[in-house]
């Protein structure tokens, strides 16, 4: 009997972010709903990550509506979402009331499965979410954000597998935002994972250092169940390996997909314009789709490589970009190898960014990188060396319990702020989310 393999496609959340900045339109996304619907996938991912700002910073959309559109569409495909633990979809620790009325809404609003990651795979920040997650009736699946670095050993993998399991995961996905899993890593961590657990083992790797289609495969060699992938004219690059690809792959190996070609190549001929638009308007660059080894050097996530790109080039210094590339992996380690996962990459990044502009090593520290080494994030997941932490925040108090603990419930604060402005649960979730953003939205929206 073949074994079955289920597939999951990024092509309307990650894949969008990894290559057009998640600018695609609702619109646009809209009229391949019915073919995606019908081409056998596990499930969808399609909401979450970057696309809640983006829908209204760039786009003038309800990212509500917009998930309400999929679910809309979607009748016989999980939809899925990325959700960032503590942080929700921002960049610092929300209080538990607001992460459990967010994934309420999320769940209310049609998403089906919730991806709960912790940018420093510190449990504690996970435990909300996923408990409200199982409260609503969602699939909670817990990622284990995959890097290098001499503490990420497979017993530390299998160390985490087992507090996720404990935590109540329905799934644990092994999420490699960075590309850095490489065949023999990927085969060597399923297996390990396999030993601990039962659950049901998902493969998530970006194409940018060129090996993201052999880790899948062996992956699955090994035992995963699921795997990520994206349709072709979005695929590759910063990207996941292309859908058609794996399936035809898989097919020849004895693997049952569940997928339909056809269906698959009549997607990729409905999203090829959609994708030129963006070529065209110079929001897909080039270097995206550019196999990138050096991100197994530097340990940089592909959306990290473009955003340095592109700050460095505003700033006129596009000539440091190899430099700044280079102090990235001496900054993580100071910080004690954080995996570069949204916010820890930003951190970092700007960091390493400053040390390289100032032509000296921690002269200017961000707020966010004294926040993080003061605790308030969680645990790094190596100590931080007193030289370094006493540079960063001289003798300032380092947290050591849960972050969420010291933070008062907001729910209440933020409807008075919104009185008049917000008129569902959604909007006041909106505004919490992004509060600048969410008041020239909203305000537009009911004028």
């Amino acid at each position: 009997m073949n074994k079955s393999i289920k597939v999951v496609d990024t092509i309307l959340r990650d894949a969008a972010q990894s290559l057009i900045a998640t600018r695609m339109t609702t619109k646009e996304m809209e009229g391949a709903l019915d073919l995606i619907d019908s081409a056998g996938y596990y499930a969808v991912e399609c909401w979450g990550g970057a696309t809640f700002d983006t829908c209204m910073r760039y786009l003038n959309e309800d990212p509500w509506e917009r998930l309400r559109t999929f679910r809309k569409g979607l009748k016989n495909t999980k939809t899925q979402m990325l959700l960032r633990g503590q942080n929700v979809l921002g960049y610092k620790n929300y209080p538990d009331d607001f992460v459990e009325l967010f994934v309420a809404k999320s769940i209310e609003n049609g998403i089906d499965i919730i991806r709960i990651f912790d940018a420093l795979n510190d449990t504690r920040n996970l435990e909300t979410a996923m408990k409200a997650t199982k409260k609503y009736g969602g699939h909670a699946q817990a990622a284990i954000c995959y890097t290098t670095g001499p503490v990420f050993t497979l017993d530390y993998f299998t160390k985490l597998t087992k507090e996720m399991e404990e935590l109540g995961a329905d799934s644990i996905c092994i999420k490699d935002m960075a590309g850095l899993l490489t065949p023999d890593r990927s085969f060597k961590l399923v297996q390990a994972m396999r030993k601990v657990t039962d659950l049901p083992i998902e493969v998530h790797s970006h194409t940018t250092a060129g090996t993201a289609s052999m880790s899948l495969l062996k992956g699955v060699e090994a035992g995963a169940d699921i795997i990520d992938t994206a349709l072709s004219p979005l695929g590759g690059g910063t990207s996941h390996p292309a859908t058609e690809t794996m399936h035809i792959s898989l097919s020849e190996m004895g693997y049952d997909t569940g997928l339909d070609l056809e269906v698959l190549q009549k997607l990729a001929e409905y999203f090829a314009p959609i994708r030129d638009k963006y070529v065209n308007e110079g929001v897909l660059n080039i270097k995206m789709l550019q196999v990138e080894p050096k991100a197994l050097v530097y340990q940089v996530p592909g959306g990290m490589l473009s955003n340095l790109l592109s700050q460095l080039t505003q700033q006129g210094r596009p000539d440091l970009y190899e430099p700044v590339l280079k102090e990235v992996p001496n900054v993580r380690a100071d910080l004690g190898y954080p995996p570069l996962v949204t916010p820890m990459s930003q951190m970092v990044g700007t960091q390493a960014t400053m040390n390289v502009l100032m032509g000296e090593r921690y002269k200017l520290v961000p707020k966010e990188v004294k926040d993080y080494v003061k605790g308030l994030y969680g645990q790094p997941p190596a100590p931080i060396s007193d030289e370094i932490r006493t540079k960063m925040i001289g003798n300032a108090e380092v947290m050591t319990d849960r972050p969420a603990d010291h933070l008062d419930p907001i729910l209440p604060k933020l409807r008075e702020e919104t009185a008049g402005l917000a008129r569902t649960d959604e909007d006041v979730l909106s505004y919490g989310s992004f509060p600048e953003v969410a008041k020239d939205f909203l305000q537009n929206k009911y004028a």
